[in-house]
């Protein structure tokens, strides 16, 4: 009768252990990989004390502003201030609704071939606080689809008529995969005060800083008189001007009880 070999079982037994050992170091090394390489969750909070806020400004130590144009009503002074833009090598951000859109569908065109951002200012330009979910989803998307038939471009910045919001109102642009943005900067040029006015309001805000976002309208009286002067001031005290999408952070954000946005990175 053959008898076990008391050193071959035990030379069995060590390498059964040595390969359980070897995988479970193997499984150990492919898991510390897999934490140090996953991607990164993006974390984004719009919410502040309970209450949803859009974008008023970013919090940033590079010296960089945008100006936004909101376009509801009119295009007579467009081409003017797009020459004055191209002249500087300015490129802003035009908020537009729905209804100037269909009226001025070459204009729309001309902003985008020009490099500028292409904004969403809803449909009717309707108080947004005041309607329900659905008709806010509504104005958001049936402009979104007259420029995207236009340009091919996806928006993804959405400025609220008259910056009416509501929680709802954020809530609702960002399911639809828009970051709300309003202003820290009004020109105040829909007031038609002149074109000093405008000069003096923007030049002069006292919040005026790295971050802002500046809200002028197309549309306005004045607003061609005065925009050259107002970008060749501030480019004089060593601002840049950049489009709101590339002034904005689009993940790893917060934001703080005046509507600046905050990077977490």
């Amino acid at each position: 009768m053959n008898q076990e070999n008391p050193d071959s079982s035990s030379t069995q037994r060590f390498k059964r252990n040595a390969v359980s050992i070897f995988v479970g170091l193997a499984a150990i090394a492919l898991l510390i990989c897999a934490v140090t390489y996953l991607p990164k969750i993006a974390s984004v909070s719009t919410s502040v004390g309970g209450r949803e806020l859009p974008i008023y400004c970013v919090d940033t130590d590079k010296p960089q502003i945008s100006i936004s144009f909101d376009a509801a009503w009119g295009n007579e002074d467009t081409q003017t201030i797009l020459d004055i833009l191209a002249k500087h090598n300015v490129k802003a951000t035009f908020f537009m609704t729905g209804g100037w859109v269909e009226s001025y569908p070459e204009d729309v065109k001309k902003i985008y071939e020009a490099g500028h951002d292409l904004g969403n200012h809803s449909e009717n330009h309707k108080h947004m606080s005041e309607l329900s979910t659905e008709e806010q989803t509504q104005e958001l998307l049936k402009v979104h689809d007259k420029v995207k038939e236009l340009t091919g471009v996806d928006m993804i910045l959405f400025r609220p008529p008259y910056g009416d919001y509501n929680d709802s109102v954020i809530k609702t642009a960002a399911a639809n995969h828009y970051y709300p943005i309003q202003w820290s900067v009004d020109s105040l040029d829909w007031k038609d005060y002149g074109a000093d006015s405008i000069i003096q309001t923007i030049c002069e805000n006292k919040s005026l800083e790295n971050g802002s976002v500046i809200l002028c309208h197309n549309g306005a009286k004045y607003t061609k008189d005065a925009l050259e002067t107002v970008i060749t001031t501030l480019q004089g005290k060593g601002y840049e001007f950049v489009p709101i999408s590339q002034l904005i952070y689009k993940d790893n954000y917060h934001m703080d009880r005046a509507g600046k946005q905050i990077s977490d990175t």
